[in-house]
């Protein structure tokens, strides 16, 4: 993606990644670094009409703004609006995801207590955020919203309204629902930090599914992310002789890139073990 596209927001439904997977969801997808977020109210001027729609569509639910009508001539207004809200917030969110990493490095015994935190910090860091709606589902049985998978990030919070649907994934395929709770952070483990940490933190398998018959789910996910040329390894001190590094060192974009090769549920961090354990 060129870099002057990084700060545009993307916007899905139904269709999930490039490899032909599907769900009962539609979402916006906005970067979140500290470059987009200085910029973000500035691409507001590049927005096609349907992109102010849709923008629209998912400003009037999440602020719960209660205006019954919606015109072309006061989109700009609150499109403006709406972007230094998800501006804040992404800055909120993000030193959040910091200061848990940050005390993860303390509890582990990192002595460099920013050793995870830095990545997301980073300028260049390619940290996302999503905004998620979950249209209530008519039919007897529950459908999947969002399928089964793993973050491939560093880490995850996430935030929805009281509509539940997020489950997560025991061993022997075994699904919990989660409480939904709108004053409550969720924090997911992504697939990098299982690497960093040498396996000390896994990344949770989860999944969302639609089952309200009248109320639709909103969430909104902060996925913190290092920068695309960043090399991804466990520090020193997690890797001993009688625990040997269990990953390859990768760089993101190389991660990325196998995330994207493949489908939203398959396992993509067997692809970077140690090939000599």
């Amino acid at each position: 993606m060129a870099q002057k596209n990084l700060a545009a927001p993307a916007y899905g439904c139904k269709n999930i990644g490039f490899n032909g997977d599907m769900g009962e969801v539609e979402y916006l997808l906005f970067a979140a670094n500290t470059h987009s977020i200085a910029n973000i109210s500035k691409t507001t001027s590049t927005f096609s009409k349907h992109t102010y729609i849709y923008v629209c569509f998912f400003c009037l639910r999440i602020v719960k703004k209660n205006i019954r009508t919606l015109e072309i001539r006061c989109t700009y207004f609150l499109i403006d609006n709406y972007m230094c809200r998800l501006s804040a917030y992404i800055e909120a969110v993000r030193e959040v995801a910091c200061k848990i990493l940050e005390l993860m490095a303390e509890g582990l015994g990192v002595p460099d207590k920013m050793f995870f935190s830095r990545f997301i910090r980073d300028v260049e860091s390619d940290s996302v955020m999503r905004l998620n709606h979950y249209p209530p589902d008519k039919s007897q049985y529950s459908k999947v919203g969002f399928g089964e998978h793993s973050d491939p990030q560093i880490l995850t919070i996430l935030r929805s309204n009281d509509v539940g649907g997020l489950q997560i994934s025991l061993q022997h395929g075994l699904w919990i629902p989660v409480t939904p709770d709108p004053s409550a952070f969720y924090v997911n483990v992504g697939d990098l930090l299982q690497v960093m940490t040498n396996g000390r933190f896994v990344s949770v398998r989860h999944r969302a599914m639609t089952e309200s018959h009248y109320k639709c789910r909103m969430s909104v996910a902060y996925f913190g992310a290092p920068p695309l040329h960043a090399r991804i390894v466990a520090p020193s001190v997690m890797v001993t002789p009688q625990r040997p590094s269990l990953f390859r060192p990768f760089t993101w974009a190389e991660y990325k890139k196998a995330t994207y090769s493949l489908r939203l549920g398959d396992t993509r961090i067997d692809l970077f073990r140690n090939p000599k354990l």
